[in-house]
């Protein structure tokens, strides 16, 4: 009787298992770059955590990179909605902020290309971002562009503030940063959305876009930095679509973020606003990512 007892508790295990399994799929996500377009990552991250699912890898280019870490470092979607609505969504705290950071021969006003990145990043993002990679919660890798390498790179280990920033280091508006003995920017200008290499890495790979597009009424003649960032939405996206063509990830988002732009950051509640009906789209596509696996 024992036996039987043990081996039908064996079973239940067995099945109660099978059901988590089925129920609880691991996710892998890649947060994209996008300027202050990728404040629409929060909302992804809160549908996540609403549904109680802990990404196991995250990757990010750019924005994408600062929220992975924030959400690697242990912060919740909530958190990072908070944290970002008090700093850059906040006009007095950004202008103090940048006004402290002011290049010290600066006489003339702020001017794009002389900021220190990594400088910003210490003073804008939230102190549980830790210094090293190995100190984060969830595996993270981000996005870089050797600039004289002519390649994209993955970082995923060493000092964590030199790779945000030149994750994120925006050609034109930001300096270079040196990693490694190499300069490094952007790394949305090879990869977007890195989630080619998260593929096998979990059950379902969740890739958001928000580099977004140019808007407008198709006659309008745009102005020098309109058209700078809007060539560089067209050949970003032109890269997606390659990479969809070839090997899309599972779920593929793109919140509603078009008409925002790359500094928009001090409207920060606008972005959020728009951006909140995806995570209904996220519950919704991963419940069809689940039924379909149960089918199969």
């Amino acid at each position: 009787m024992a036996d039987k007892s043990k081996k039908k508790k064996k079973k239940k295990d067995k099945d109660r298992e099978k059901v988590a399994q089925q129920t609880s799929p691991t996710i892998a996500l890649a947060l994209g770059g996008g300027g202050a377009r990728g404040i629409a990552h929060i909302p992804v991250l809160e549908a996540l955590d609403e549904l109680g699912l802990k990404p196991v890898a995250i990757n990010g280019s750019s924005i994408g990179a600062l929220m992975g870490a924030g959400r690697a470092a242990g912060m919740t979607g909530r958190e990072i909605r908070e944290y970002t609505l008090a700093t850059v969504g906040n006009r007095n705290q950004v202008i103090n902020r940048l006004w402290k950071l002011r290049p010290e021969n600066m006489r003339k006003g702020f001017r794009f290309g002389q900021f220190n990145l990594e400088r910003i990043l210490r003073a804008f993002l939230p102190d549980a971002i830790p210094e090293d990679f190995c100190q984060l919660d969830i595996p993270l890798q981000v996005t870089v562009t050797d600039y004289y390498g002519q390649c994209g790179m993955l970082v995923g280990e060493g000092e964590l503030f030199p790779a945000l920033a030149a994750s994120a280091a925006i050609p034109a508006l930001f300096m270079p940063v040196t990693m490694g003995g190499r300069v490094m920017i952007d790394g949305g200008v090879f990869d977007p959305v890195p989630y080619e290499s998260l593929i096998g890495r979990a059950d379902i790979v969740i890739g958001v876009d928000v580099v977004g597009a140019p808007e407008g009424d198709g006659v309008t003649i745009p102005n020098r930095i309109d058209s700078l960032f809007g060539a560089s939405q067209l050949m970003m996206q032109s890269l997606i679509a390659t990479k969809m063509r070839s090997n899309p990830p599972d779920i593929l988002l793109r919140p509603e973020v078009n008409r925002f732009r790359v500094l928009d950051f001090m409207r920060a509640g606008e972005v959020l606003e728009a951006a909140n009906g995806v995570k209904d789209e996220v519950k919704r596509l991963i419940d069809a990512e689940i039924a379909f696996r149960q089918k199969a």
